[in-house]
C-alpha cells in the first residue's frame, strides 16, 4: 500500500489546520503534495503541503488526480464518511 498516492485521507499534524484531515489531490514532488479539505466539509483549503506534515490514514477514495472540491465532497458523501471525516483529531 503506497502511503502517499492520489486519493489517500491524510490528518494534518502541523500548521494552522493540525488535526483535521485532508485528501492528496497530486503528487507534485517527494517532499510536497496538493491537498483540500474541501473547505465547505472542514476548513481545510486547497493548497500545497509538504508530506512530512501529514500523517497518512488507511482510507483512501476513489478520486482522480486534481480533481474539485466538489467531487471530492461527493466522494466523501457517496463513502459515507463525511460524518467522521470532518471532527478534529488531538494531535
Amino acid at each position: 500500500m503506497p502511503a502517499i498516492e492520489v486519493g489517500r485521507i491524510c490528518v494534518k499534524i502541523k500548521g494552522r489546520e493540525a488535526g483535521r484531515r485532508c485528501v492528496i489531490l497530486n503528487v507534485i514532488d517527494k517532499n510536497f503534495v496538493l491537498v483540500t479539505g474541501p473547505k465547505n466539509a472542514n476548513g481545510v483549503r486547497r493548497r500545497r503541503a509538504n508530506i512530512s506534515h501529514l500523517k497518512p490514514t488507511d482510507d483512501s477514495l476513489k478520486i482522480r488526480r486534481g480533481a474539485s472540491d466538489e467531487e471530492v465532497y461527493k466522494a466523501l458523501v457517496e463513502d459515507g464518511r463525511l460524518e467522521e471525516y470532518v471532527q478534529i483529531e488531538r494531535i
